[in-house]
């Protein structure tokens, strides 16, 4: 799992088999501190209600065909939840 923070949305003139009605949103992905980190990814919104500027986990691969609501369709990330509160545990 992965966080990342929504900068956007995806408009898809064709889509595939299994992904009617799903929401795409553009990812910026961040690490500990929240910072952006690595490049921006399209991910399918399993959740369907993410929005933007929403900080969200996402996964990837064949984990993220498995968490849409039709299995095994065609993505390769998927927003999976949203974040309510980030805190930090030190040892």
């Amino acid at each position: 799992m992965h966080l990342a923070r929504v900068i956007g949305t995806v408009v898809a003139t064709t889509v595939a088999p299994g992904l009617e009605g799903i929401r795409l949103l553009v990812l910026q992905p961040v690490n500990r501190r929240l910072e952006p980190w690595g490049g921006a990814v399209v991910a399918a919104d399993a959740v369907n209600t993410a929005g933007p500027d929403e900080l969200v986990y996402f996964v990837s691969s064949r984990e993220a065909a498995v968490a849409m609501p039709e299995t095994f369709v065609p993505v390769d990330h998927a927003v999976i939840g949203i974040v309510d509160q980030v805190r930090e545990v030190t040892p």
